[in-house]
């Protein structure tokens, strides 16, 4: 029999796993790094494509992956699409990635590396 708190660790396990899958692909990775460098204003649709030299018809594929797993967000302004990177979902995502950093040799406190990337 599965706990409750197994099922829902494994569940976060899934959702982060899509998430660093979403981020896998070297365009996806660049647009990330470009909505960063953007951030909090974000880019618009034009914008990226220009920068990054992608298609329009892939990099709406790529922006929708992105938006899926939520690591993006997107809003309307008149007839364009503006994107930001979700900052939050970044720091939750690396939050897990280091929640378990050290913890057997206690060499570094987690709390020191989160501290390190704001």
């Amino acid at each position: 029999m599965v706990s409750a708190k197994s099922k829902k660790s494994a569940e976060q396990v899934a959702k982060y796993a899509d998430m660093f899958t979403a981020m896998g692909t070297e365009p996806r990775l660049r647009i990330m790094q470009l909505l960063l460098s953007a951030h909090p204003e974000g880019l618009v649709v034009g914008e990226i494509q220009h920068e990054l030299d992608i298609p329009n018809s892939t990099l709406s594929h790529h922006l929708e992956k992105l938006k899926n797993e939520k690591l993006v967000k997107v809003r309307r302004e008149s007839t364009f699409l503006r994107y930001a990177a979700n900052t939050e979902a970044l720091e939750e995502l690396l939050g897990f990635l280091y929640a378990e950093c050290c913890t057997r040799n206690k060499a570094v406190k987690p709390e020191s590396i989160l501290t390190c990337c704001k």
